[in-house]
């Protein structure tokens, strides 16, 4: 049984991080997210779950603005061609559904499946927004509490450029 919104906010509560989360209506996309810029502070954000060709697994998480380029990504990052993960696959590795892609869903990859790859532009927000397992929800969490926590899941994130805003 994957952790819940309540377990995951736990964990972060007993880790010491600082984190406030905003209810909201469902989103699905960047765009249906938009609202929420003006209720919270930091970097908006957009992730990732891809596969490549040798069936080896990211996570990329960036600003919901960037422009990431699925063609030219694996050179960036050092892959195969990448694919979208299906939804049961992104179920059974992090936990969450489509719509609800998360480095917190991290929490969930217990195997260490996952390959971490943060966006440098990303990463000079002090305060980063994402959904705590749910996309009826956003929390905002400051970078190096994201760090400690990705951390904590036993990933070592990398930081990369690789996307380009818009």
């Amino acid at each position: 049984m994957p952790s819940t919104r309540n377990d995951l906010l736990a964990r972060l509560q007993e880790l010491n991080i600082d984190a406030r989360t905003v209810e909201h209506e469902a989103v699905f996309t960047v765009a249906q997210s938009s609202k929420l810029e003006r209720e919270l502070p930091g970097g908006h954000t957009k992730n990732l779950f891809l596969k490549d060709k040798k069936g080896r697994l990211y996570l990329i998480v960036a600003l919901g603005k960037s422009r990431i380029d699925l063609k030219s990504l694996p050179k960036v990052i050092g892959s195969d061609r990448l694919s979208f993960g299906s939804p049961e696959l992104l179920f059974e590795v992090l936990g969450v559904a489509p719509g609800s892609v998360t480095p917190f869903a991290l929490i969930n990859d217990k195997a260490r499946r996952v390959t971490v790859i943060l966006d440098a532009d990303m990463m000079r927000h002090e305060r980063l927004n994402y959904h705590p397992l749910e996309n009826t929800a956003t929390t905002n969490i400051g970078r190096e509490d994201l760090i400690r926590f990705i951390r904590w899941c036993g990933h070592e994130p990398r930081i990369l450029a690789v996307a380009a805003a818009e």
